[in-house]
C-alpha cells in the first residue's frame, strides 16, 4: 500500500534522517542525470524531493501523486507542478516524457505491471526512467520507521527481470543509503563517511537503495514491405481522355 504524503512531506522535509536520505539520492541522481535542459521531467511516487534541480533548466516538470498516497503543493514558493493521478492513468500524453523518475511507487503499488505499462506508454522514443527502490538486502528495508520499510524490497536482479517484461532495457545501476537508518545524533555526523565508504562496495552489500536506469525499447516493424501493383489499366475514363469520335 502507499504511504501518506504527510508522512512522506513530515519524513523528508523536517526530519534530519530524510534531509540526509534526501540529499543522498538526490547527489546520485544528479550523477546519472546531471541536467535535463529543455526536456520534460516526470516523477510518479513522492519523487518530488529530487526534482528540484530540473526546475530551472527542463523545458517542464511534472510530479505525479496516485491518489491512495495524495497530494501536496510542490514546489514552495512557486507555481504549483504536482498532480494527483490514478496510478495506473496518468493525465499525460503518449510519448511526452524524457525522462521519468519513480520513487515511492513501484514497491508500493498493488498493481506493479499496470503502473510499468503506463510508465512505458508516457516515455517518448529515446526516453529514459529511473526506478528508486528498497534494497532487499540492506538494512532501511528491515526498518519501518523510513519510507524504505515499506512495500516490496527487490534485489537487482529481481528489479532488472521485471522491467524486462515490460518493454524495458536496463542501462546501468546505482545504490545509495549507506548510512544507518538512524536518527541518533553519532549516526548522523558520521552519514557523509558511511555514503562515501559504501559507494566503493558491491551493489549487494549495504545500500538501502537501488537507482536503477531503463530505456524504452521500441520494436522495428516485422515483415516485408510489399507494393501493390495494378494488373491491368483502368479503362472506365479512357473516353473522357481520349474522346472516340461517334460513328455517322
Amino acid at each position: 500500500m502507499h504511504l501518506d504524503v504527510l508522512d512522506l512531506k513530515t519524513f523528508y522535509y523536517r526530519s534530519q534522517l530524510g534531509r540526509a536520505a534526501q540529499a543522498a539520492v538526490r547527489g546520485k541522481l544528479l550523477q546519472m542525470w546531471p541536467e535535463a535542459e529543455r526536456q520534460t521531467v516526470v516523477g510518479f511516487g513522492f519523487a518530488v524531493p529530487l526534482l528540484r534541480p530540473y526546475l530551472a533548466d527542463a523545458r517542464r516538470v511534472i510530479g505525479l501523486m496516485p491518489g491512495p498516497q495524495g497530494v501536496m503543493a510542490w514546489p514552495a514558493g512557486m507555481p504549483n507542478v504536482s498532480v494527483l493521478c490514478d496510478e495506473t492513468a496518468w493525465p499525460l500524453d503518449t510519448g511526452v516524457a524524457d525522462k521519468l523518475v519513480m520513487m515511492h511507487g513501484l514497491e508500493t503499488s498493488e498493481r506493479p505491471s499496470e503502473l510499468l505499462q503506463e510508465a512505458h506508454r508516457v516515455l517518448g522514443p529515446g526516453g529514459r526512467m529511473i526506478l528508486v527502490v528498497p534494497n532487499r538486502a540492506g538494512l532501511w528495508s528491515r526498518r519501518d520507521r523510513t519510507p524504505f520499510g515499506y512495500g516490496r524490497p527487490y534485489t537487482l536482479g529481481q528489479l532488472e527481470a521485471q522491467v524486462k517484461q515490460h518493454g524495458f532495457v536496463p542501462e546501468r545501476h546505482l545504490t545509495t543509503l549507506y548510512q544507518p537508518p538512524s536518527a541518533k545524533r553519532v549516526w548522523r555526523k558520521t552519514a557523509p563517511v558511511f555514503e562515501r565508504i559504501g559507494s566503493q562496495m558491491p551493489v549487494g552489500m549495504a545500500g538501502g537503495a537501488i537507482m536503477l536506469e531503463v530505456s524504452k525499447q521500441v520494436y522495428a516493424p516485422r515483415g516485408t514491405a510489399t507494393k501493390d501493383k495494378v494488373k491491368s489499366r483502368l479503362k472506365a475514363l479512357d473516353g473522357i481522355a481520349r474522346p472516340v469520335p461517334k460513328p455517322v
